[in-house]
């Protein structure tokens, strides 16, 4: 099984950025856990903070991997381009989230990439990803 992680703006500050949010430790010492936790799953990832290259990932990443977990961050809730993208491809998709959005500013709490997934995890820390990775593989 092939699973591709794609991250959007300012996740490549995790560990730095408003630790008491998103919690203390970078991606990419976390995608080395995930790696090792799933050692018979491929797990690709990528990170961009700009928009045209969130699109590109996903519509290159459709049919050559399983799965998209896909964490598009601030884009989330203004990128009409990544929702249009993620409803173009057959490749199925689960939005992630790290911190609970839901409880949190009210912008947040409109995803224009929703509709268009198969599943919605959030709150849950950089476990996020680990949940997702599960769902995926069930």
């Amino acid at each position: 099984m092939k699973i591709h992680i794609i991250n959007g703006p300012n996740l490549n500050l995790l560990g730095k950025r408003e630790p008491e949010i998103y919690g203390k430790m970078s991606f990419k010492d976390y995608f080395t856990e995930l790696q090792f936790k799933y050692k018979d799953v491929e797990i690709s990832y990528f990170q961009s903070n700009t928009e045209g290259e969130l699109i590109s990932e996903i519509q290159e990443a459709d049919n050559n991997v399983d799965g998209i977990i896909l964490n598009a961050a601030a884009y989330t809730h203004t990128s009409i381009g990544i929702a249009d993208a993620v409803k173009a491809i057959e490749t199925p998709v689960i939005e992630v989230h790290i911190s609970n959005v839901y409880a949190r500013e009210e912008f947040r709490k409109k995803s224009y990439i929703s509709p268009n997934v198969i599943g919605i995890i959030a709150g849950f820390g950089l476990k996020s990803y680990d949940l997702a990775i599960q769902s995926l593989i069930e």
